[in-house]
């Protein structure tokens, strides 16, 4: 067997790890995984459609990650959303992405600031208008780039796959009390102009500010449900 058949055959288990994990993610946010729900392997296997050597290896990076939990005597149970988790949540974006936007303002492109404004402004004009059936899919698309454009920046790979997981969790949150609506969806999208804004003056300290202030606005949303 040549090396790149021993390749490919290495590569297949961490292909069906990656599989079991976005076959798990994806469930969860669809809600056909919930959230405290107590799960066996057996039945990770039948929700995701993985086989069991897959759900296996799959199981301690969901507990690292905080997605699952073994509770003794009752076995394993899906992360929860409550009060504790979007404390936990916020703040761990707080801590992130505040240092990580001074450092975008320094670093970014014009050009990358300036794709920045051009989504936003657009999702802001569509929401004026009204009558868009897509608008809070695509509002939730735009909000999500911005941050993860921020994150990605910094060209630190434990940093991005730290954010994306939590990430996770804010689209838990947010499913299951504050997801983008329309009666908040100016409010938050003049938030990222605010950020927009201070980046675009090259003002390291005011882009960490408004980034504060609008991941504490979202915050204090959660907290209010």
């Amino acid at each position: 067997m040549t090396n790149a058949d021993d390749s490919e055959r290495e590569g297949e288990p961490l292909k069906l790890r990656e599989r079991a994990y976005a076959s798990f993610t994806e469930k969860l946010l669809a809600r056909d995984i919930k959230p405290g729900q107590f799960v066996t392997q057996r039945e990770l296997v039948s929700m995701t459609g993985m086989p069991l050597g897959a759900i296996r290896e799959l199981i301690p990076r969901l507990e690292a990650e905080g997605l699952i939990k073994t509770v003794p005597q009752r076995g394993m149970q899906v992360a929860h959303v409550d009060l504790n988790l979007i404390r936990n949540a916020f703040q761990f974006r707080l801590f992130l992405e505040k240092e990580a936007t001074a450092l975008f303002t320094q670093n970014a492109t014009d050009a990358e600031i300036a794709e920045q404004r051009e989504r936003h402004e657009a999702i802001i004009r569509r929401a004026e208008a009204g009558g868009d059936p897509d608008l809070i899919e695509d509002a939730e698309d735009v909000d999500r780039l911005m941050h993860e454009a921020i994150i990605d920046h910094l060209d630190n790979d434990i940093v991005s796959k730290a954010f994306r997981v939590t990430w996770l969790k804010i689209r838990l949150i947010r499913q299951y009390e504050t997801r983008i609506q329309n009666h908040i969806l100016l409010p938050v999208m003049q938030d990222h102009m605010t950020i927009i804004a201070a980046i675009e003056s090259r003002d390291p300290q005011a882009a960490a500010e408004a980034m504060s202030l609008h991941i504490g606005n979202a915050r204090n949303r959660a907290m209010s449900y």
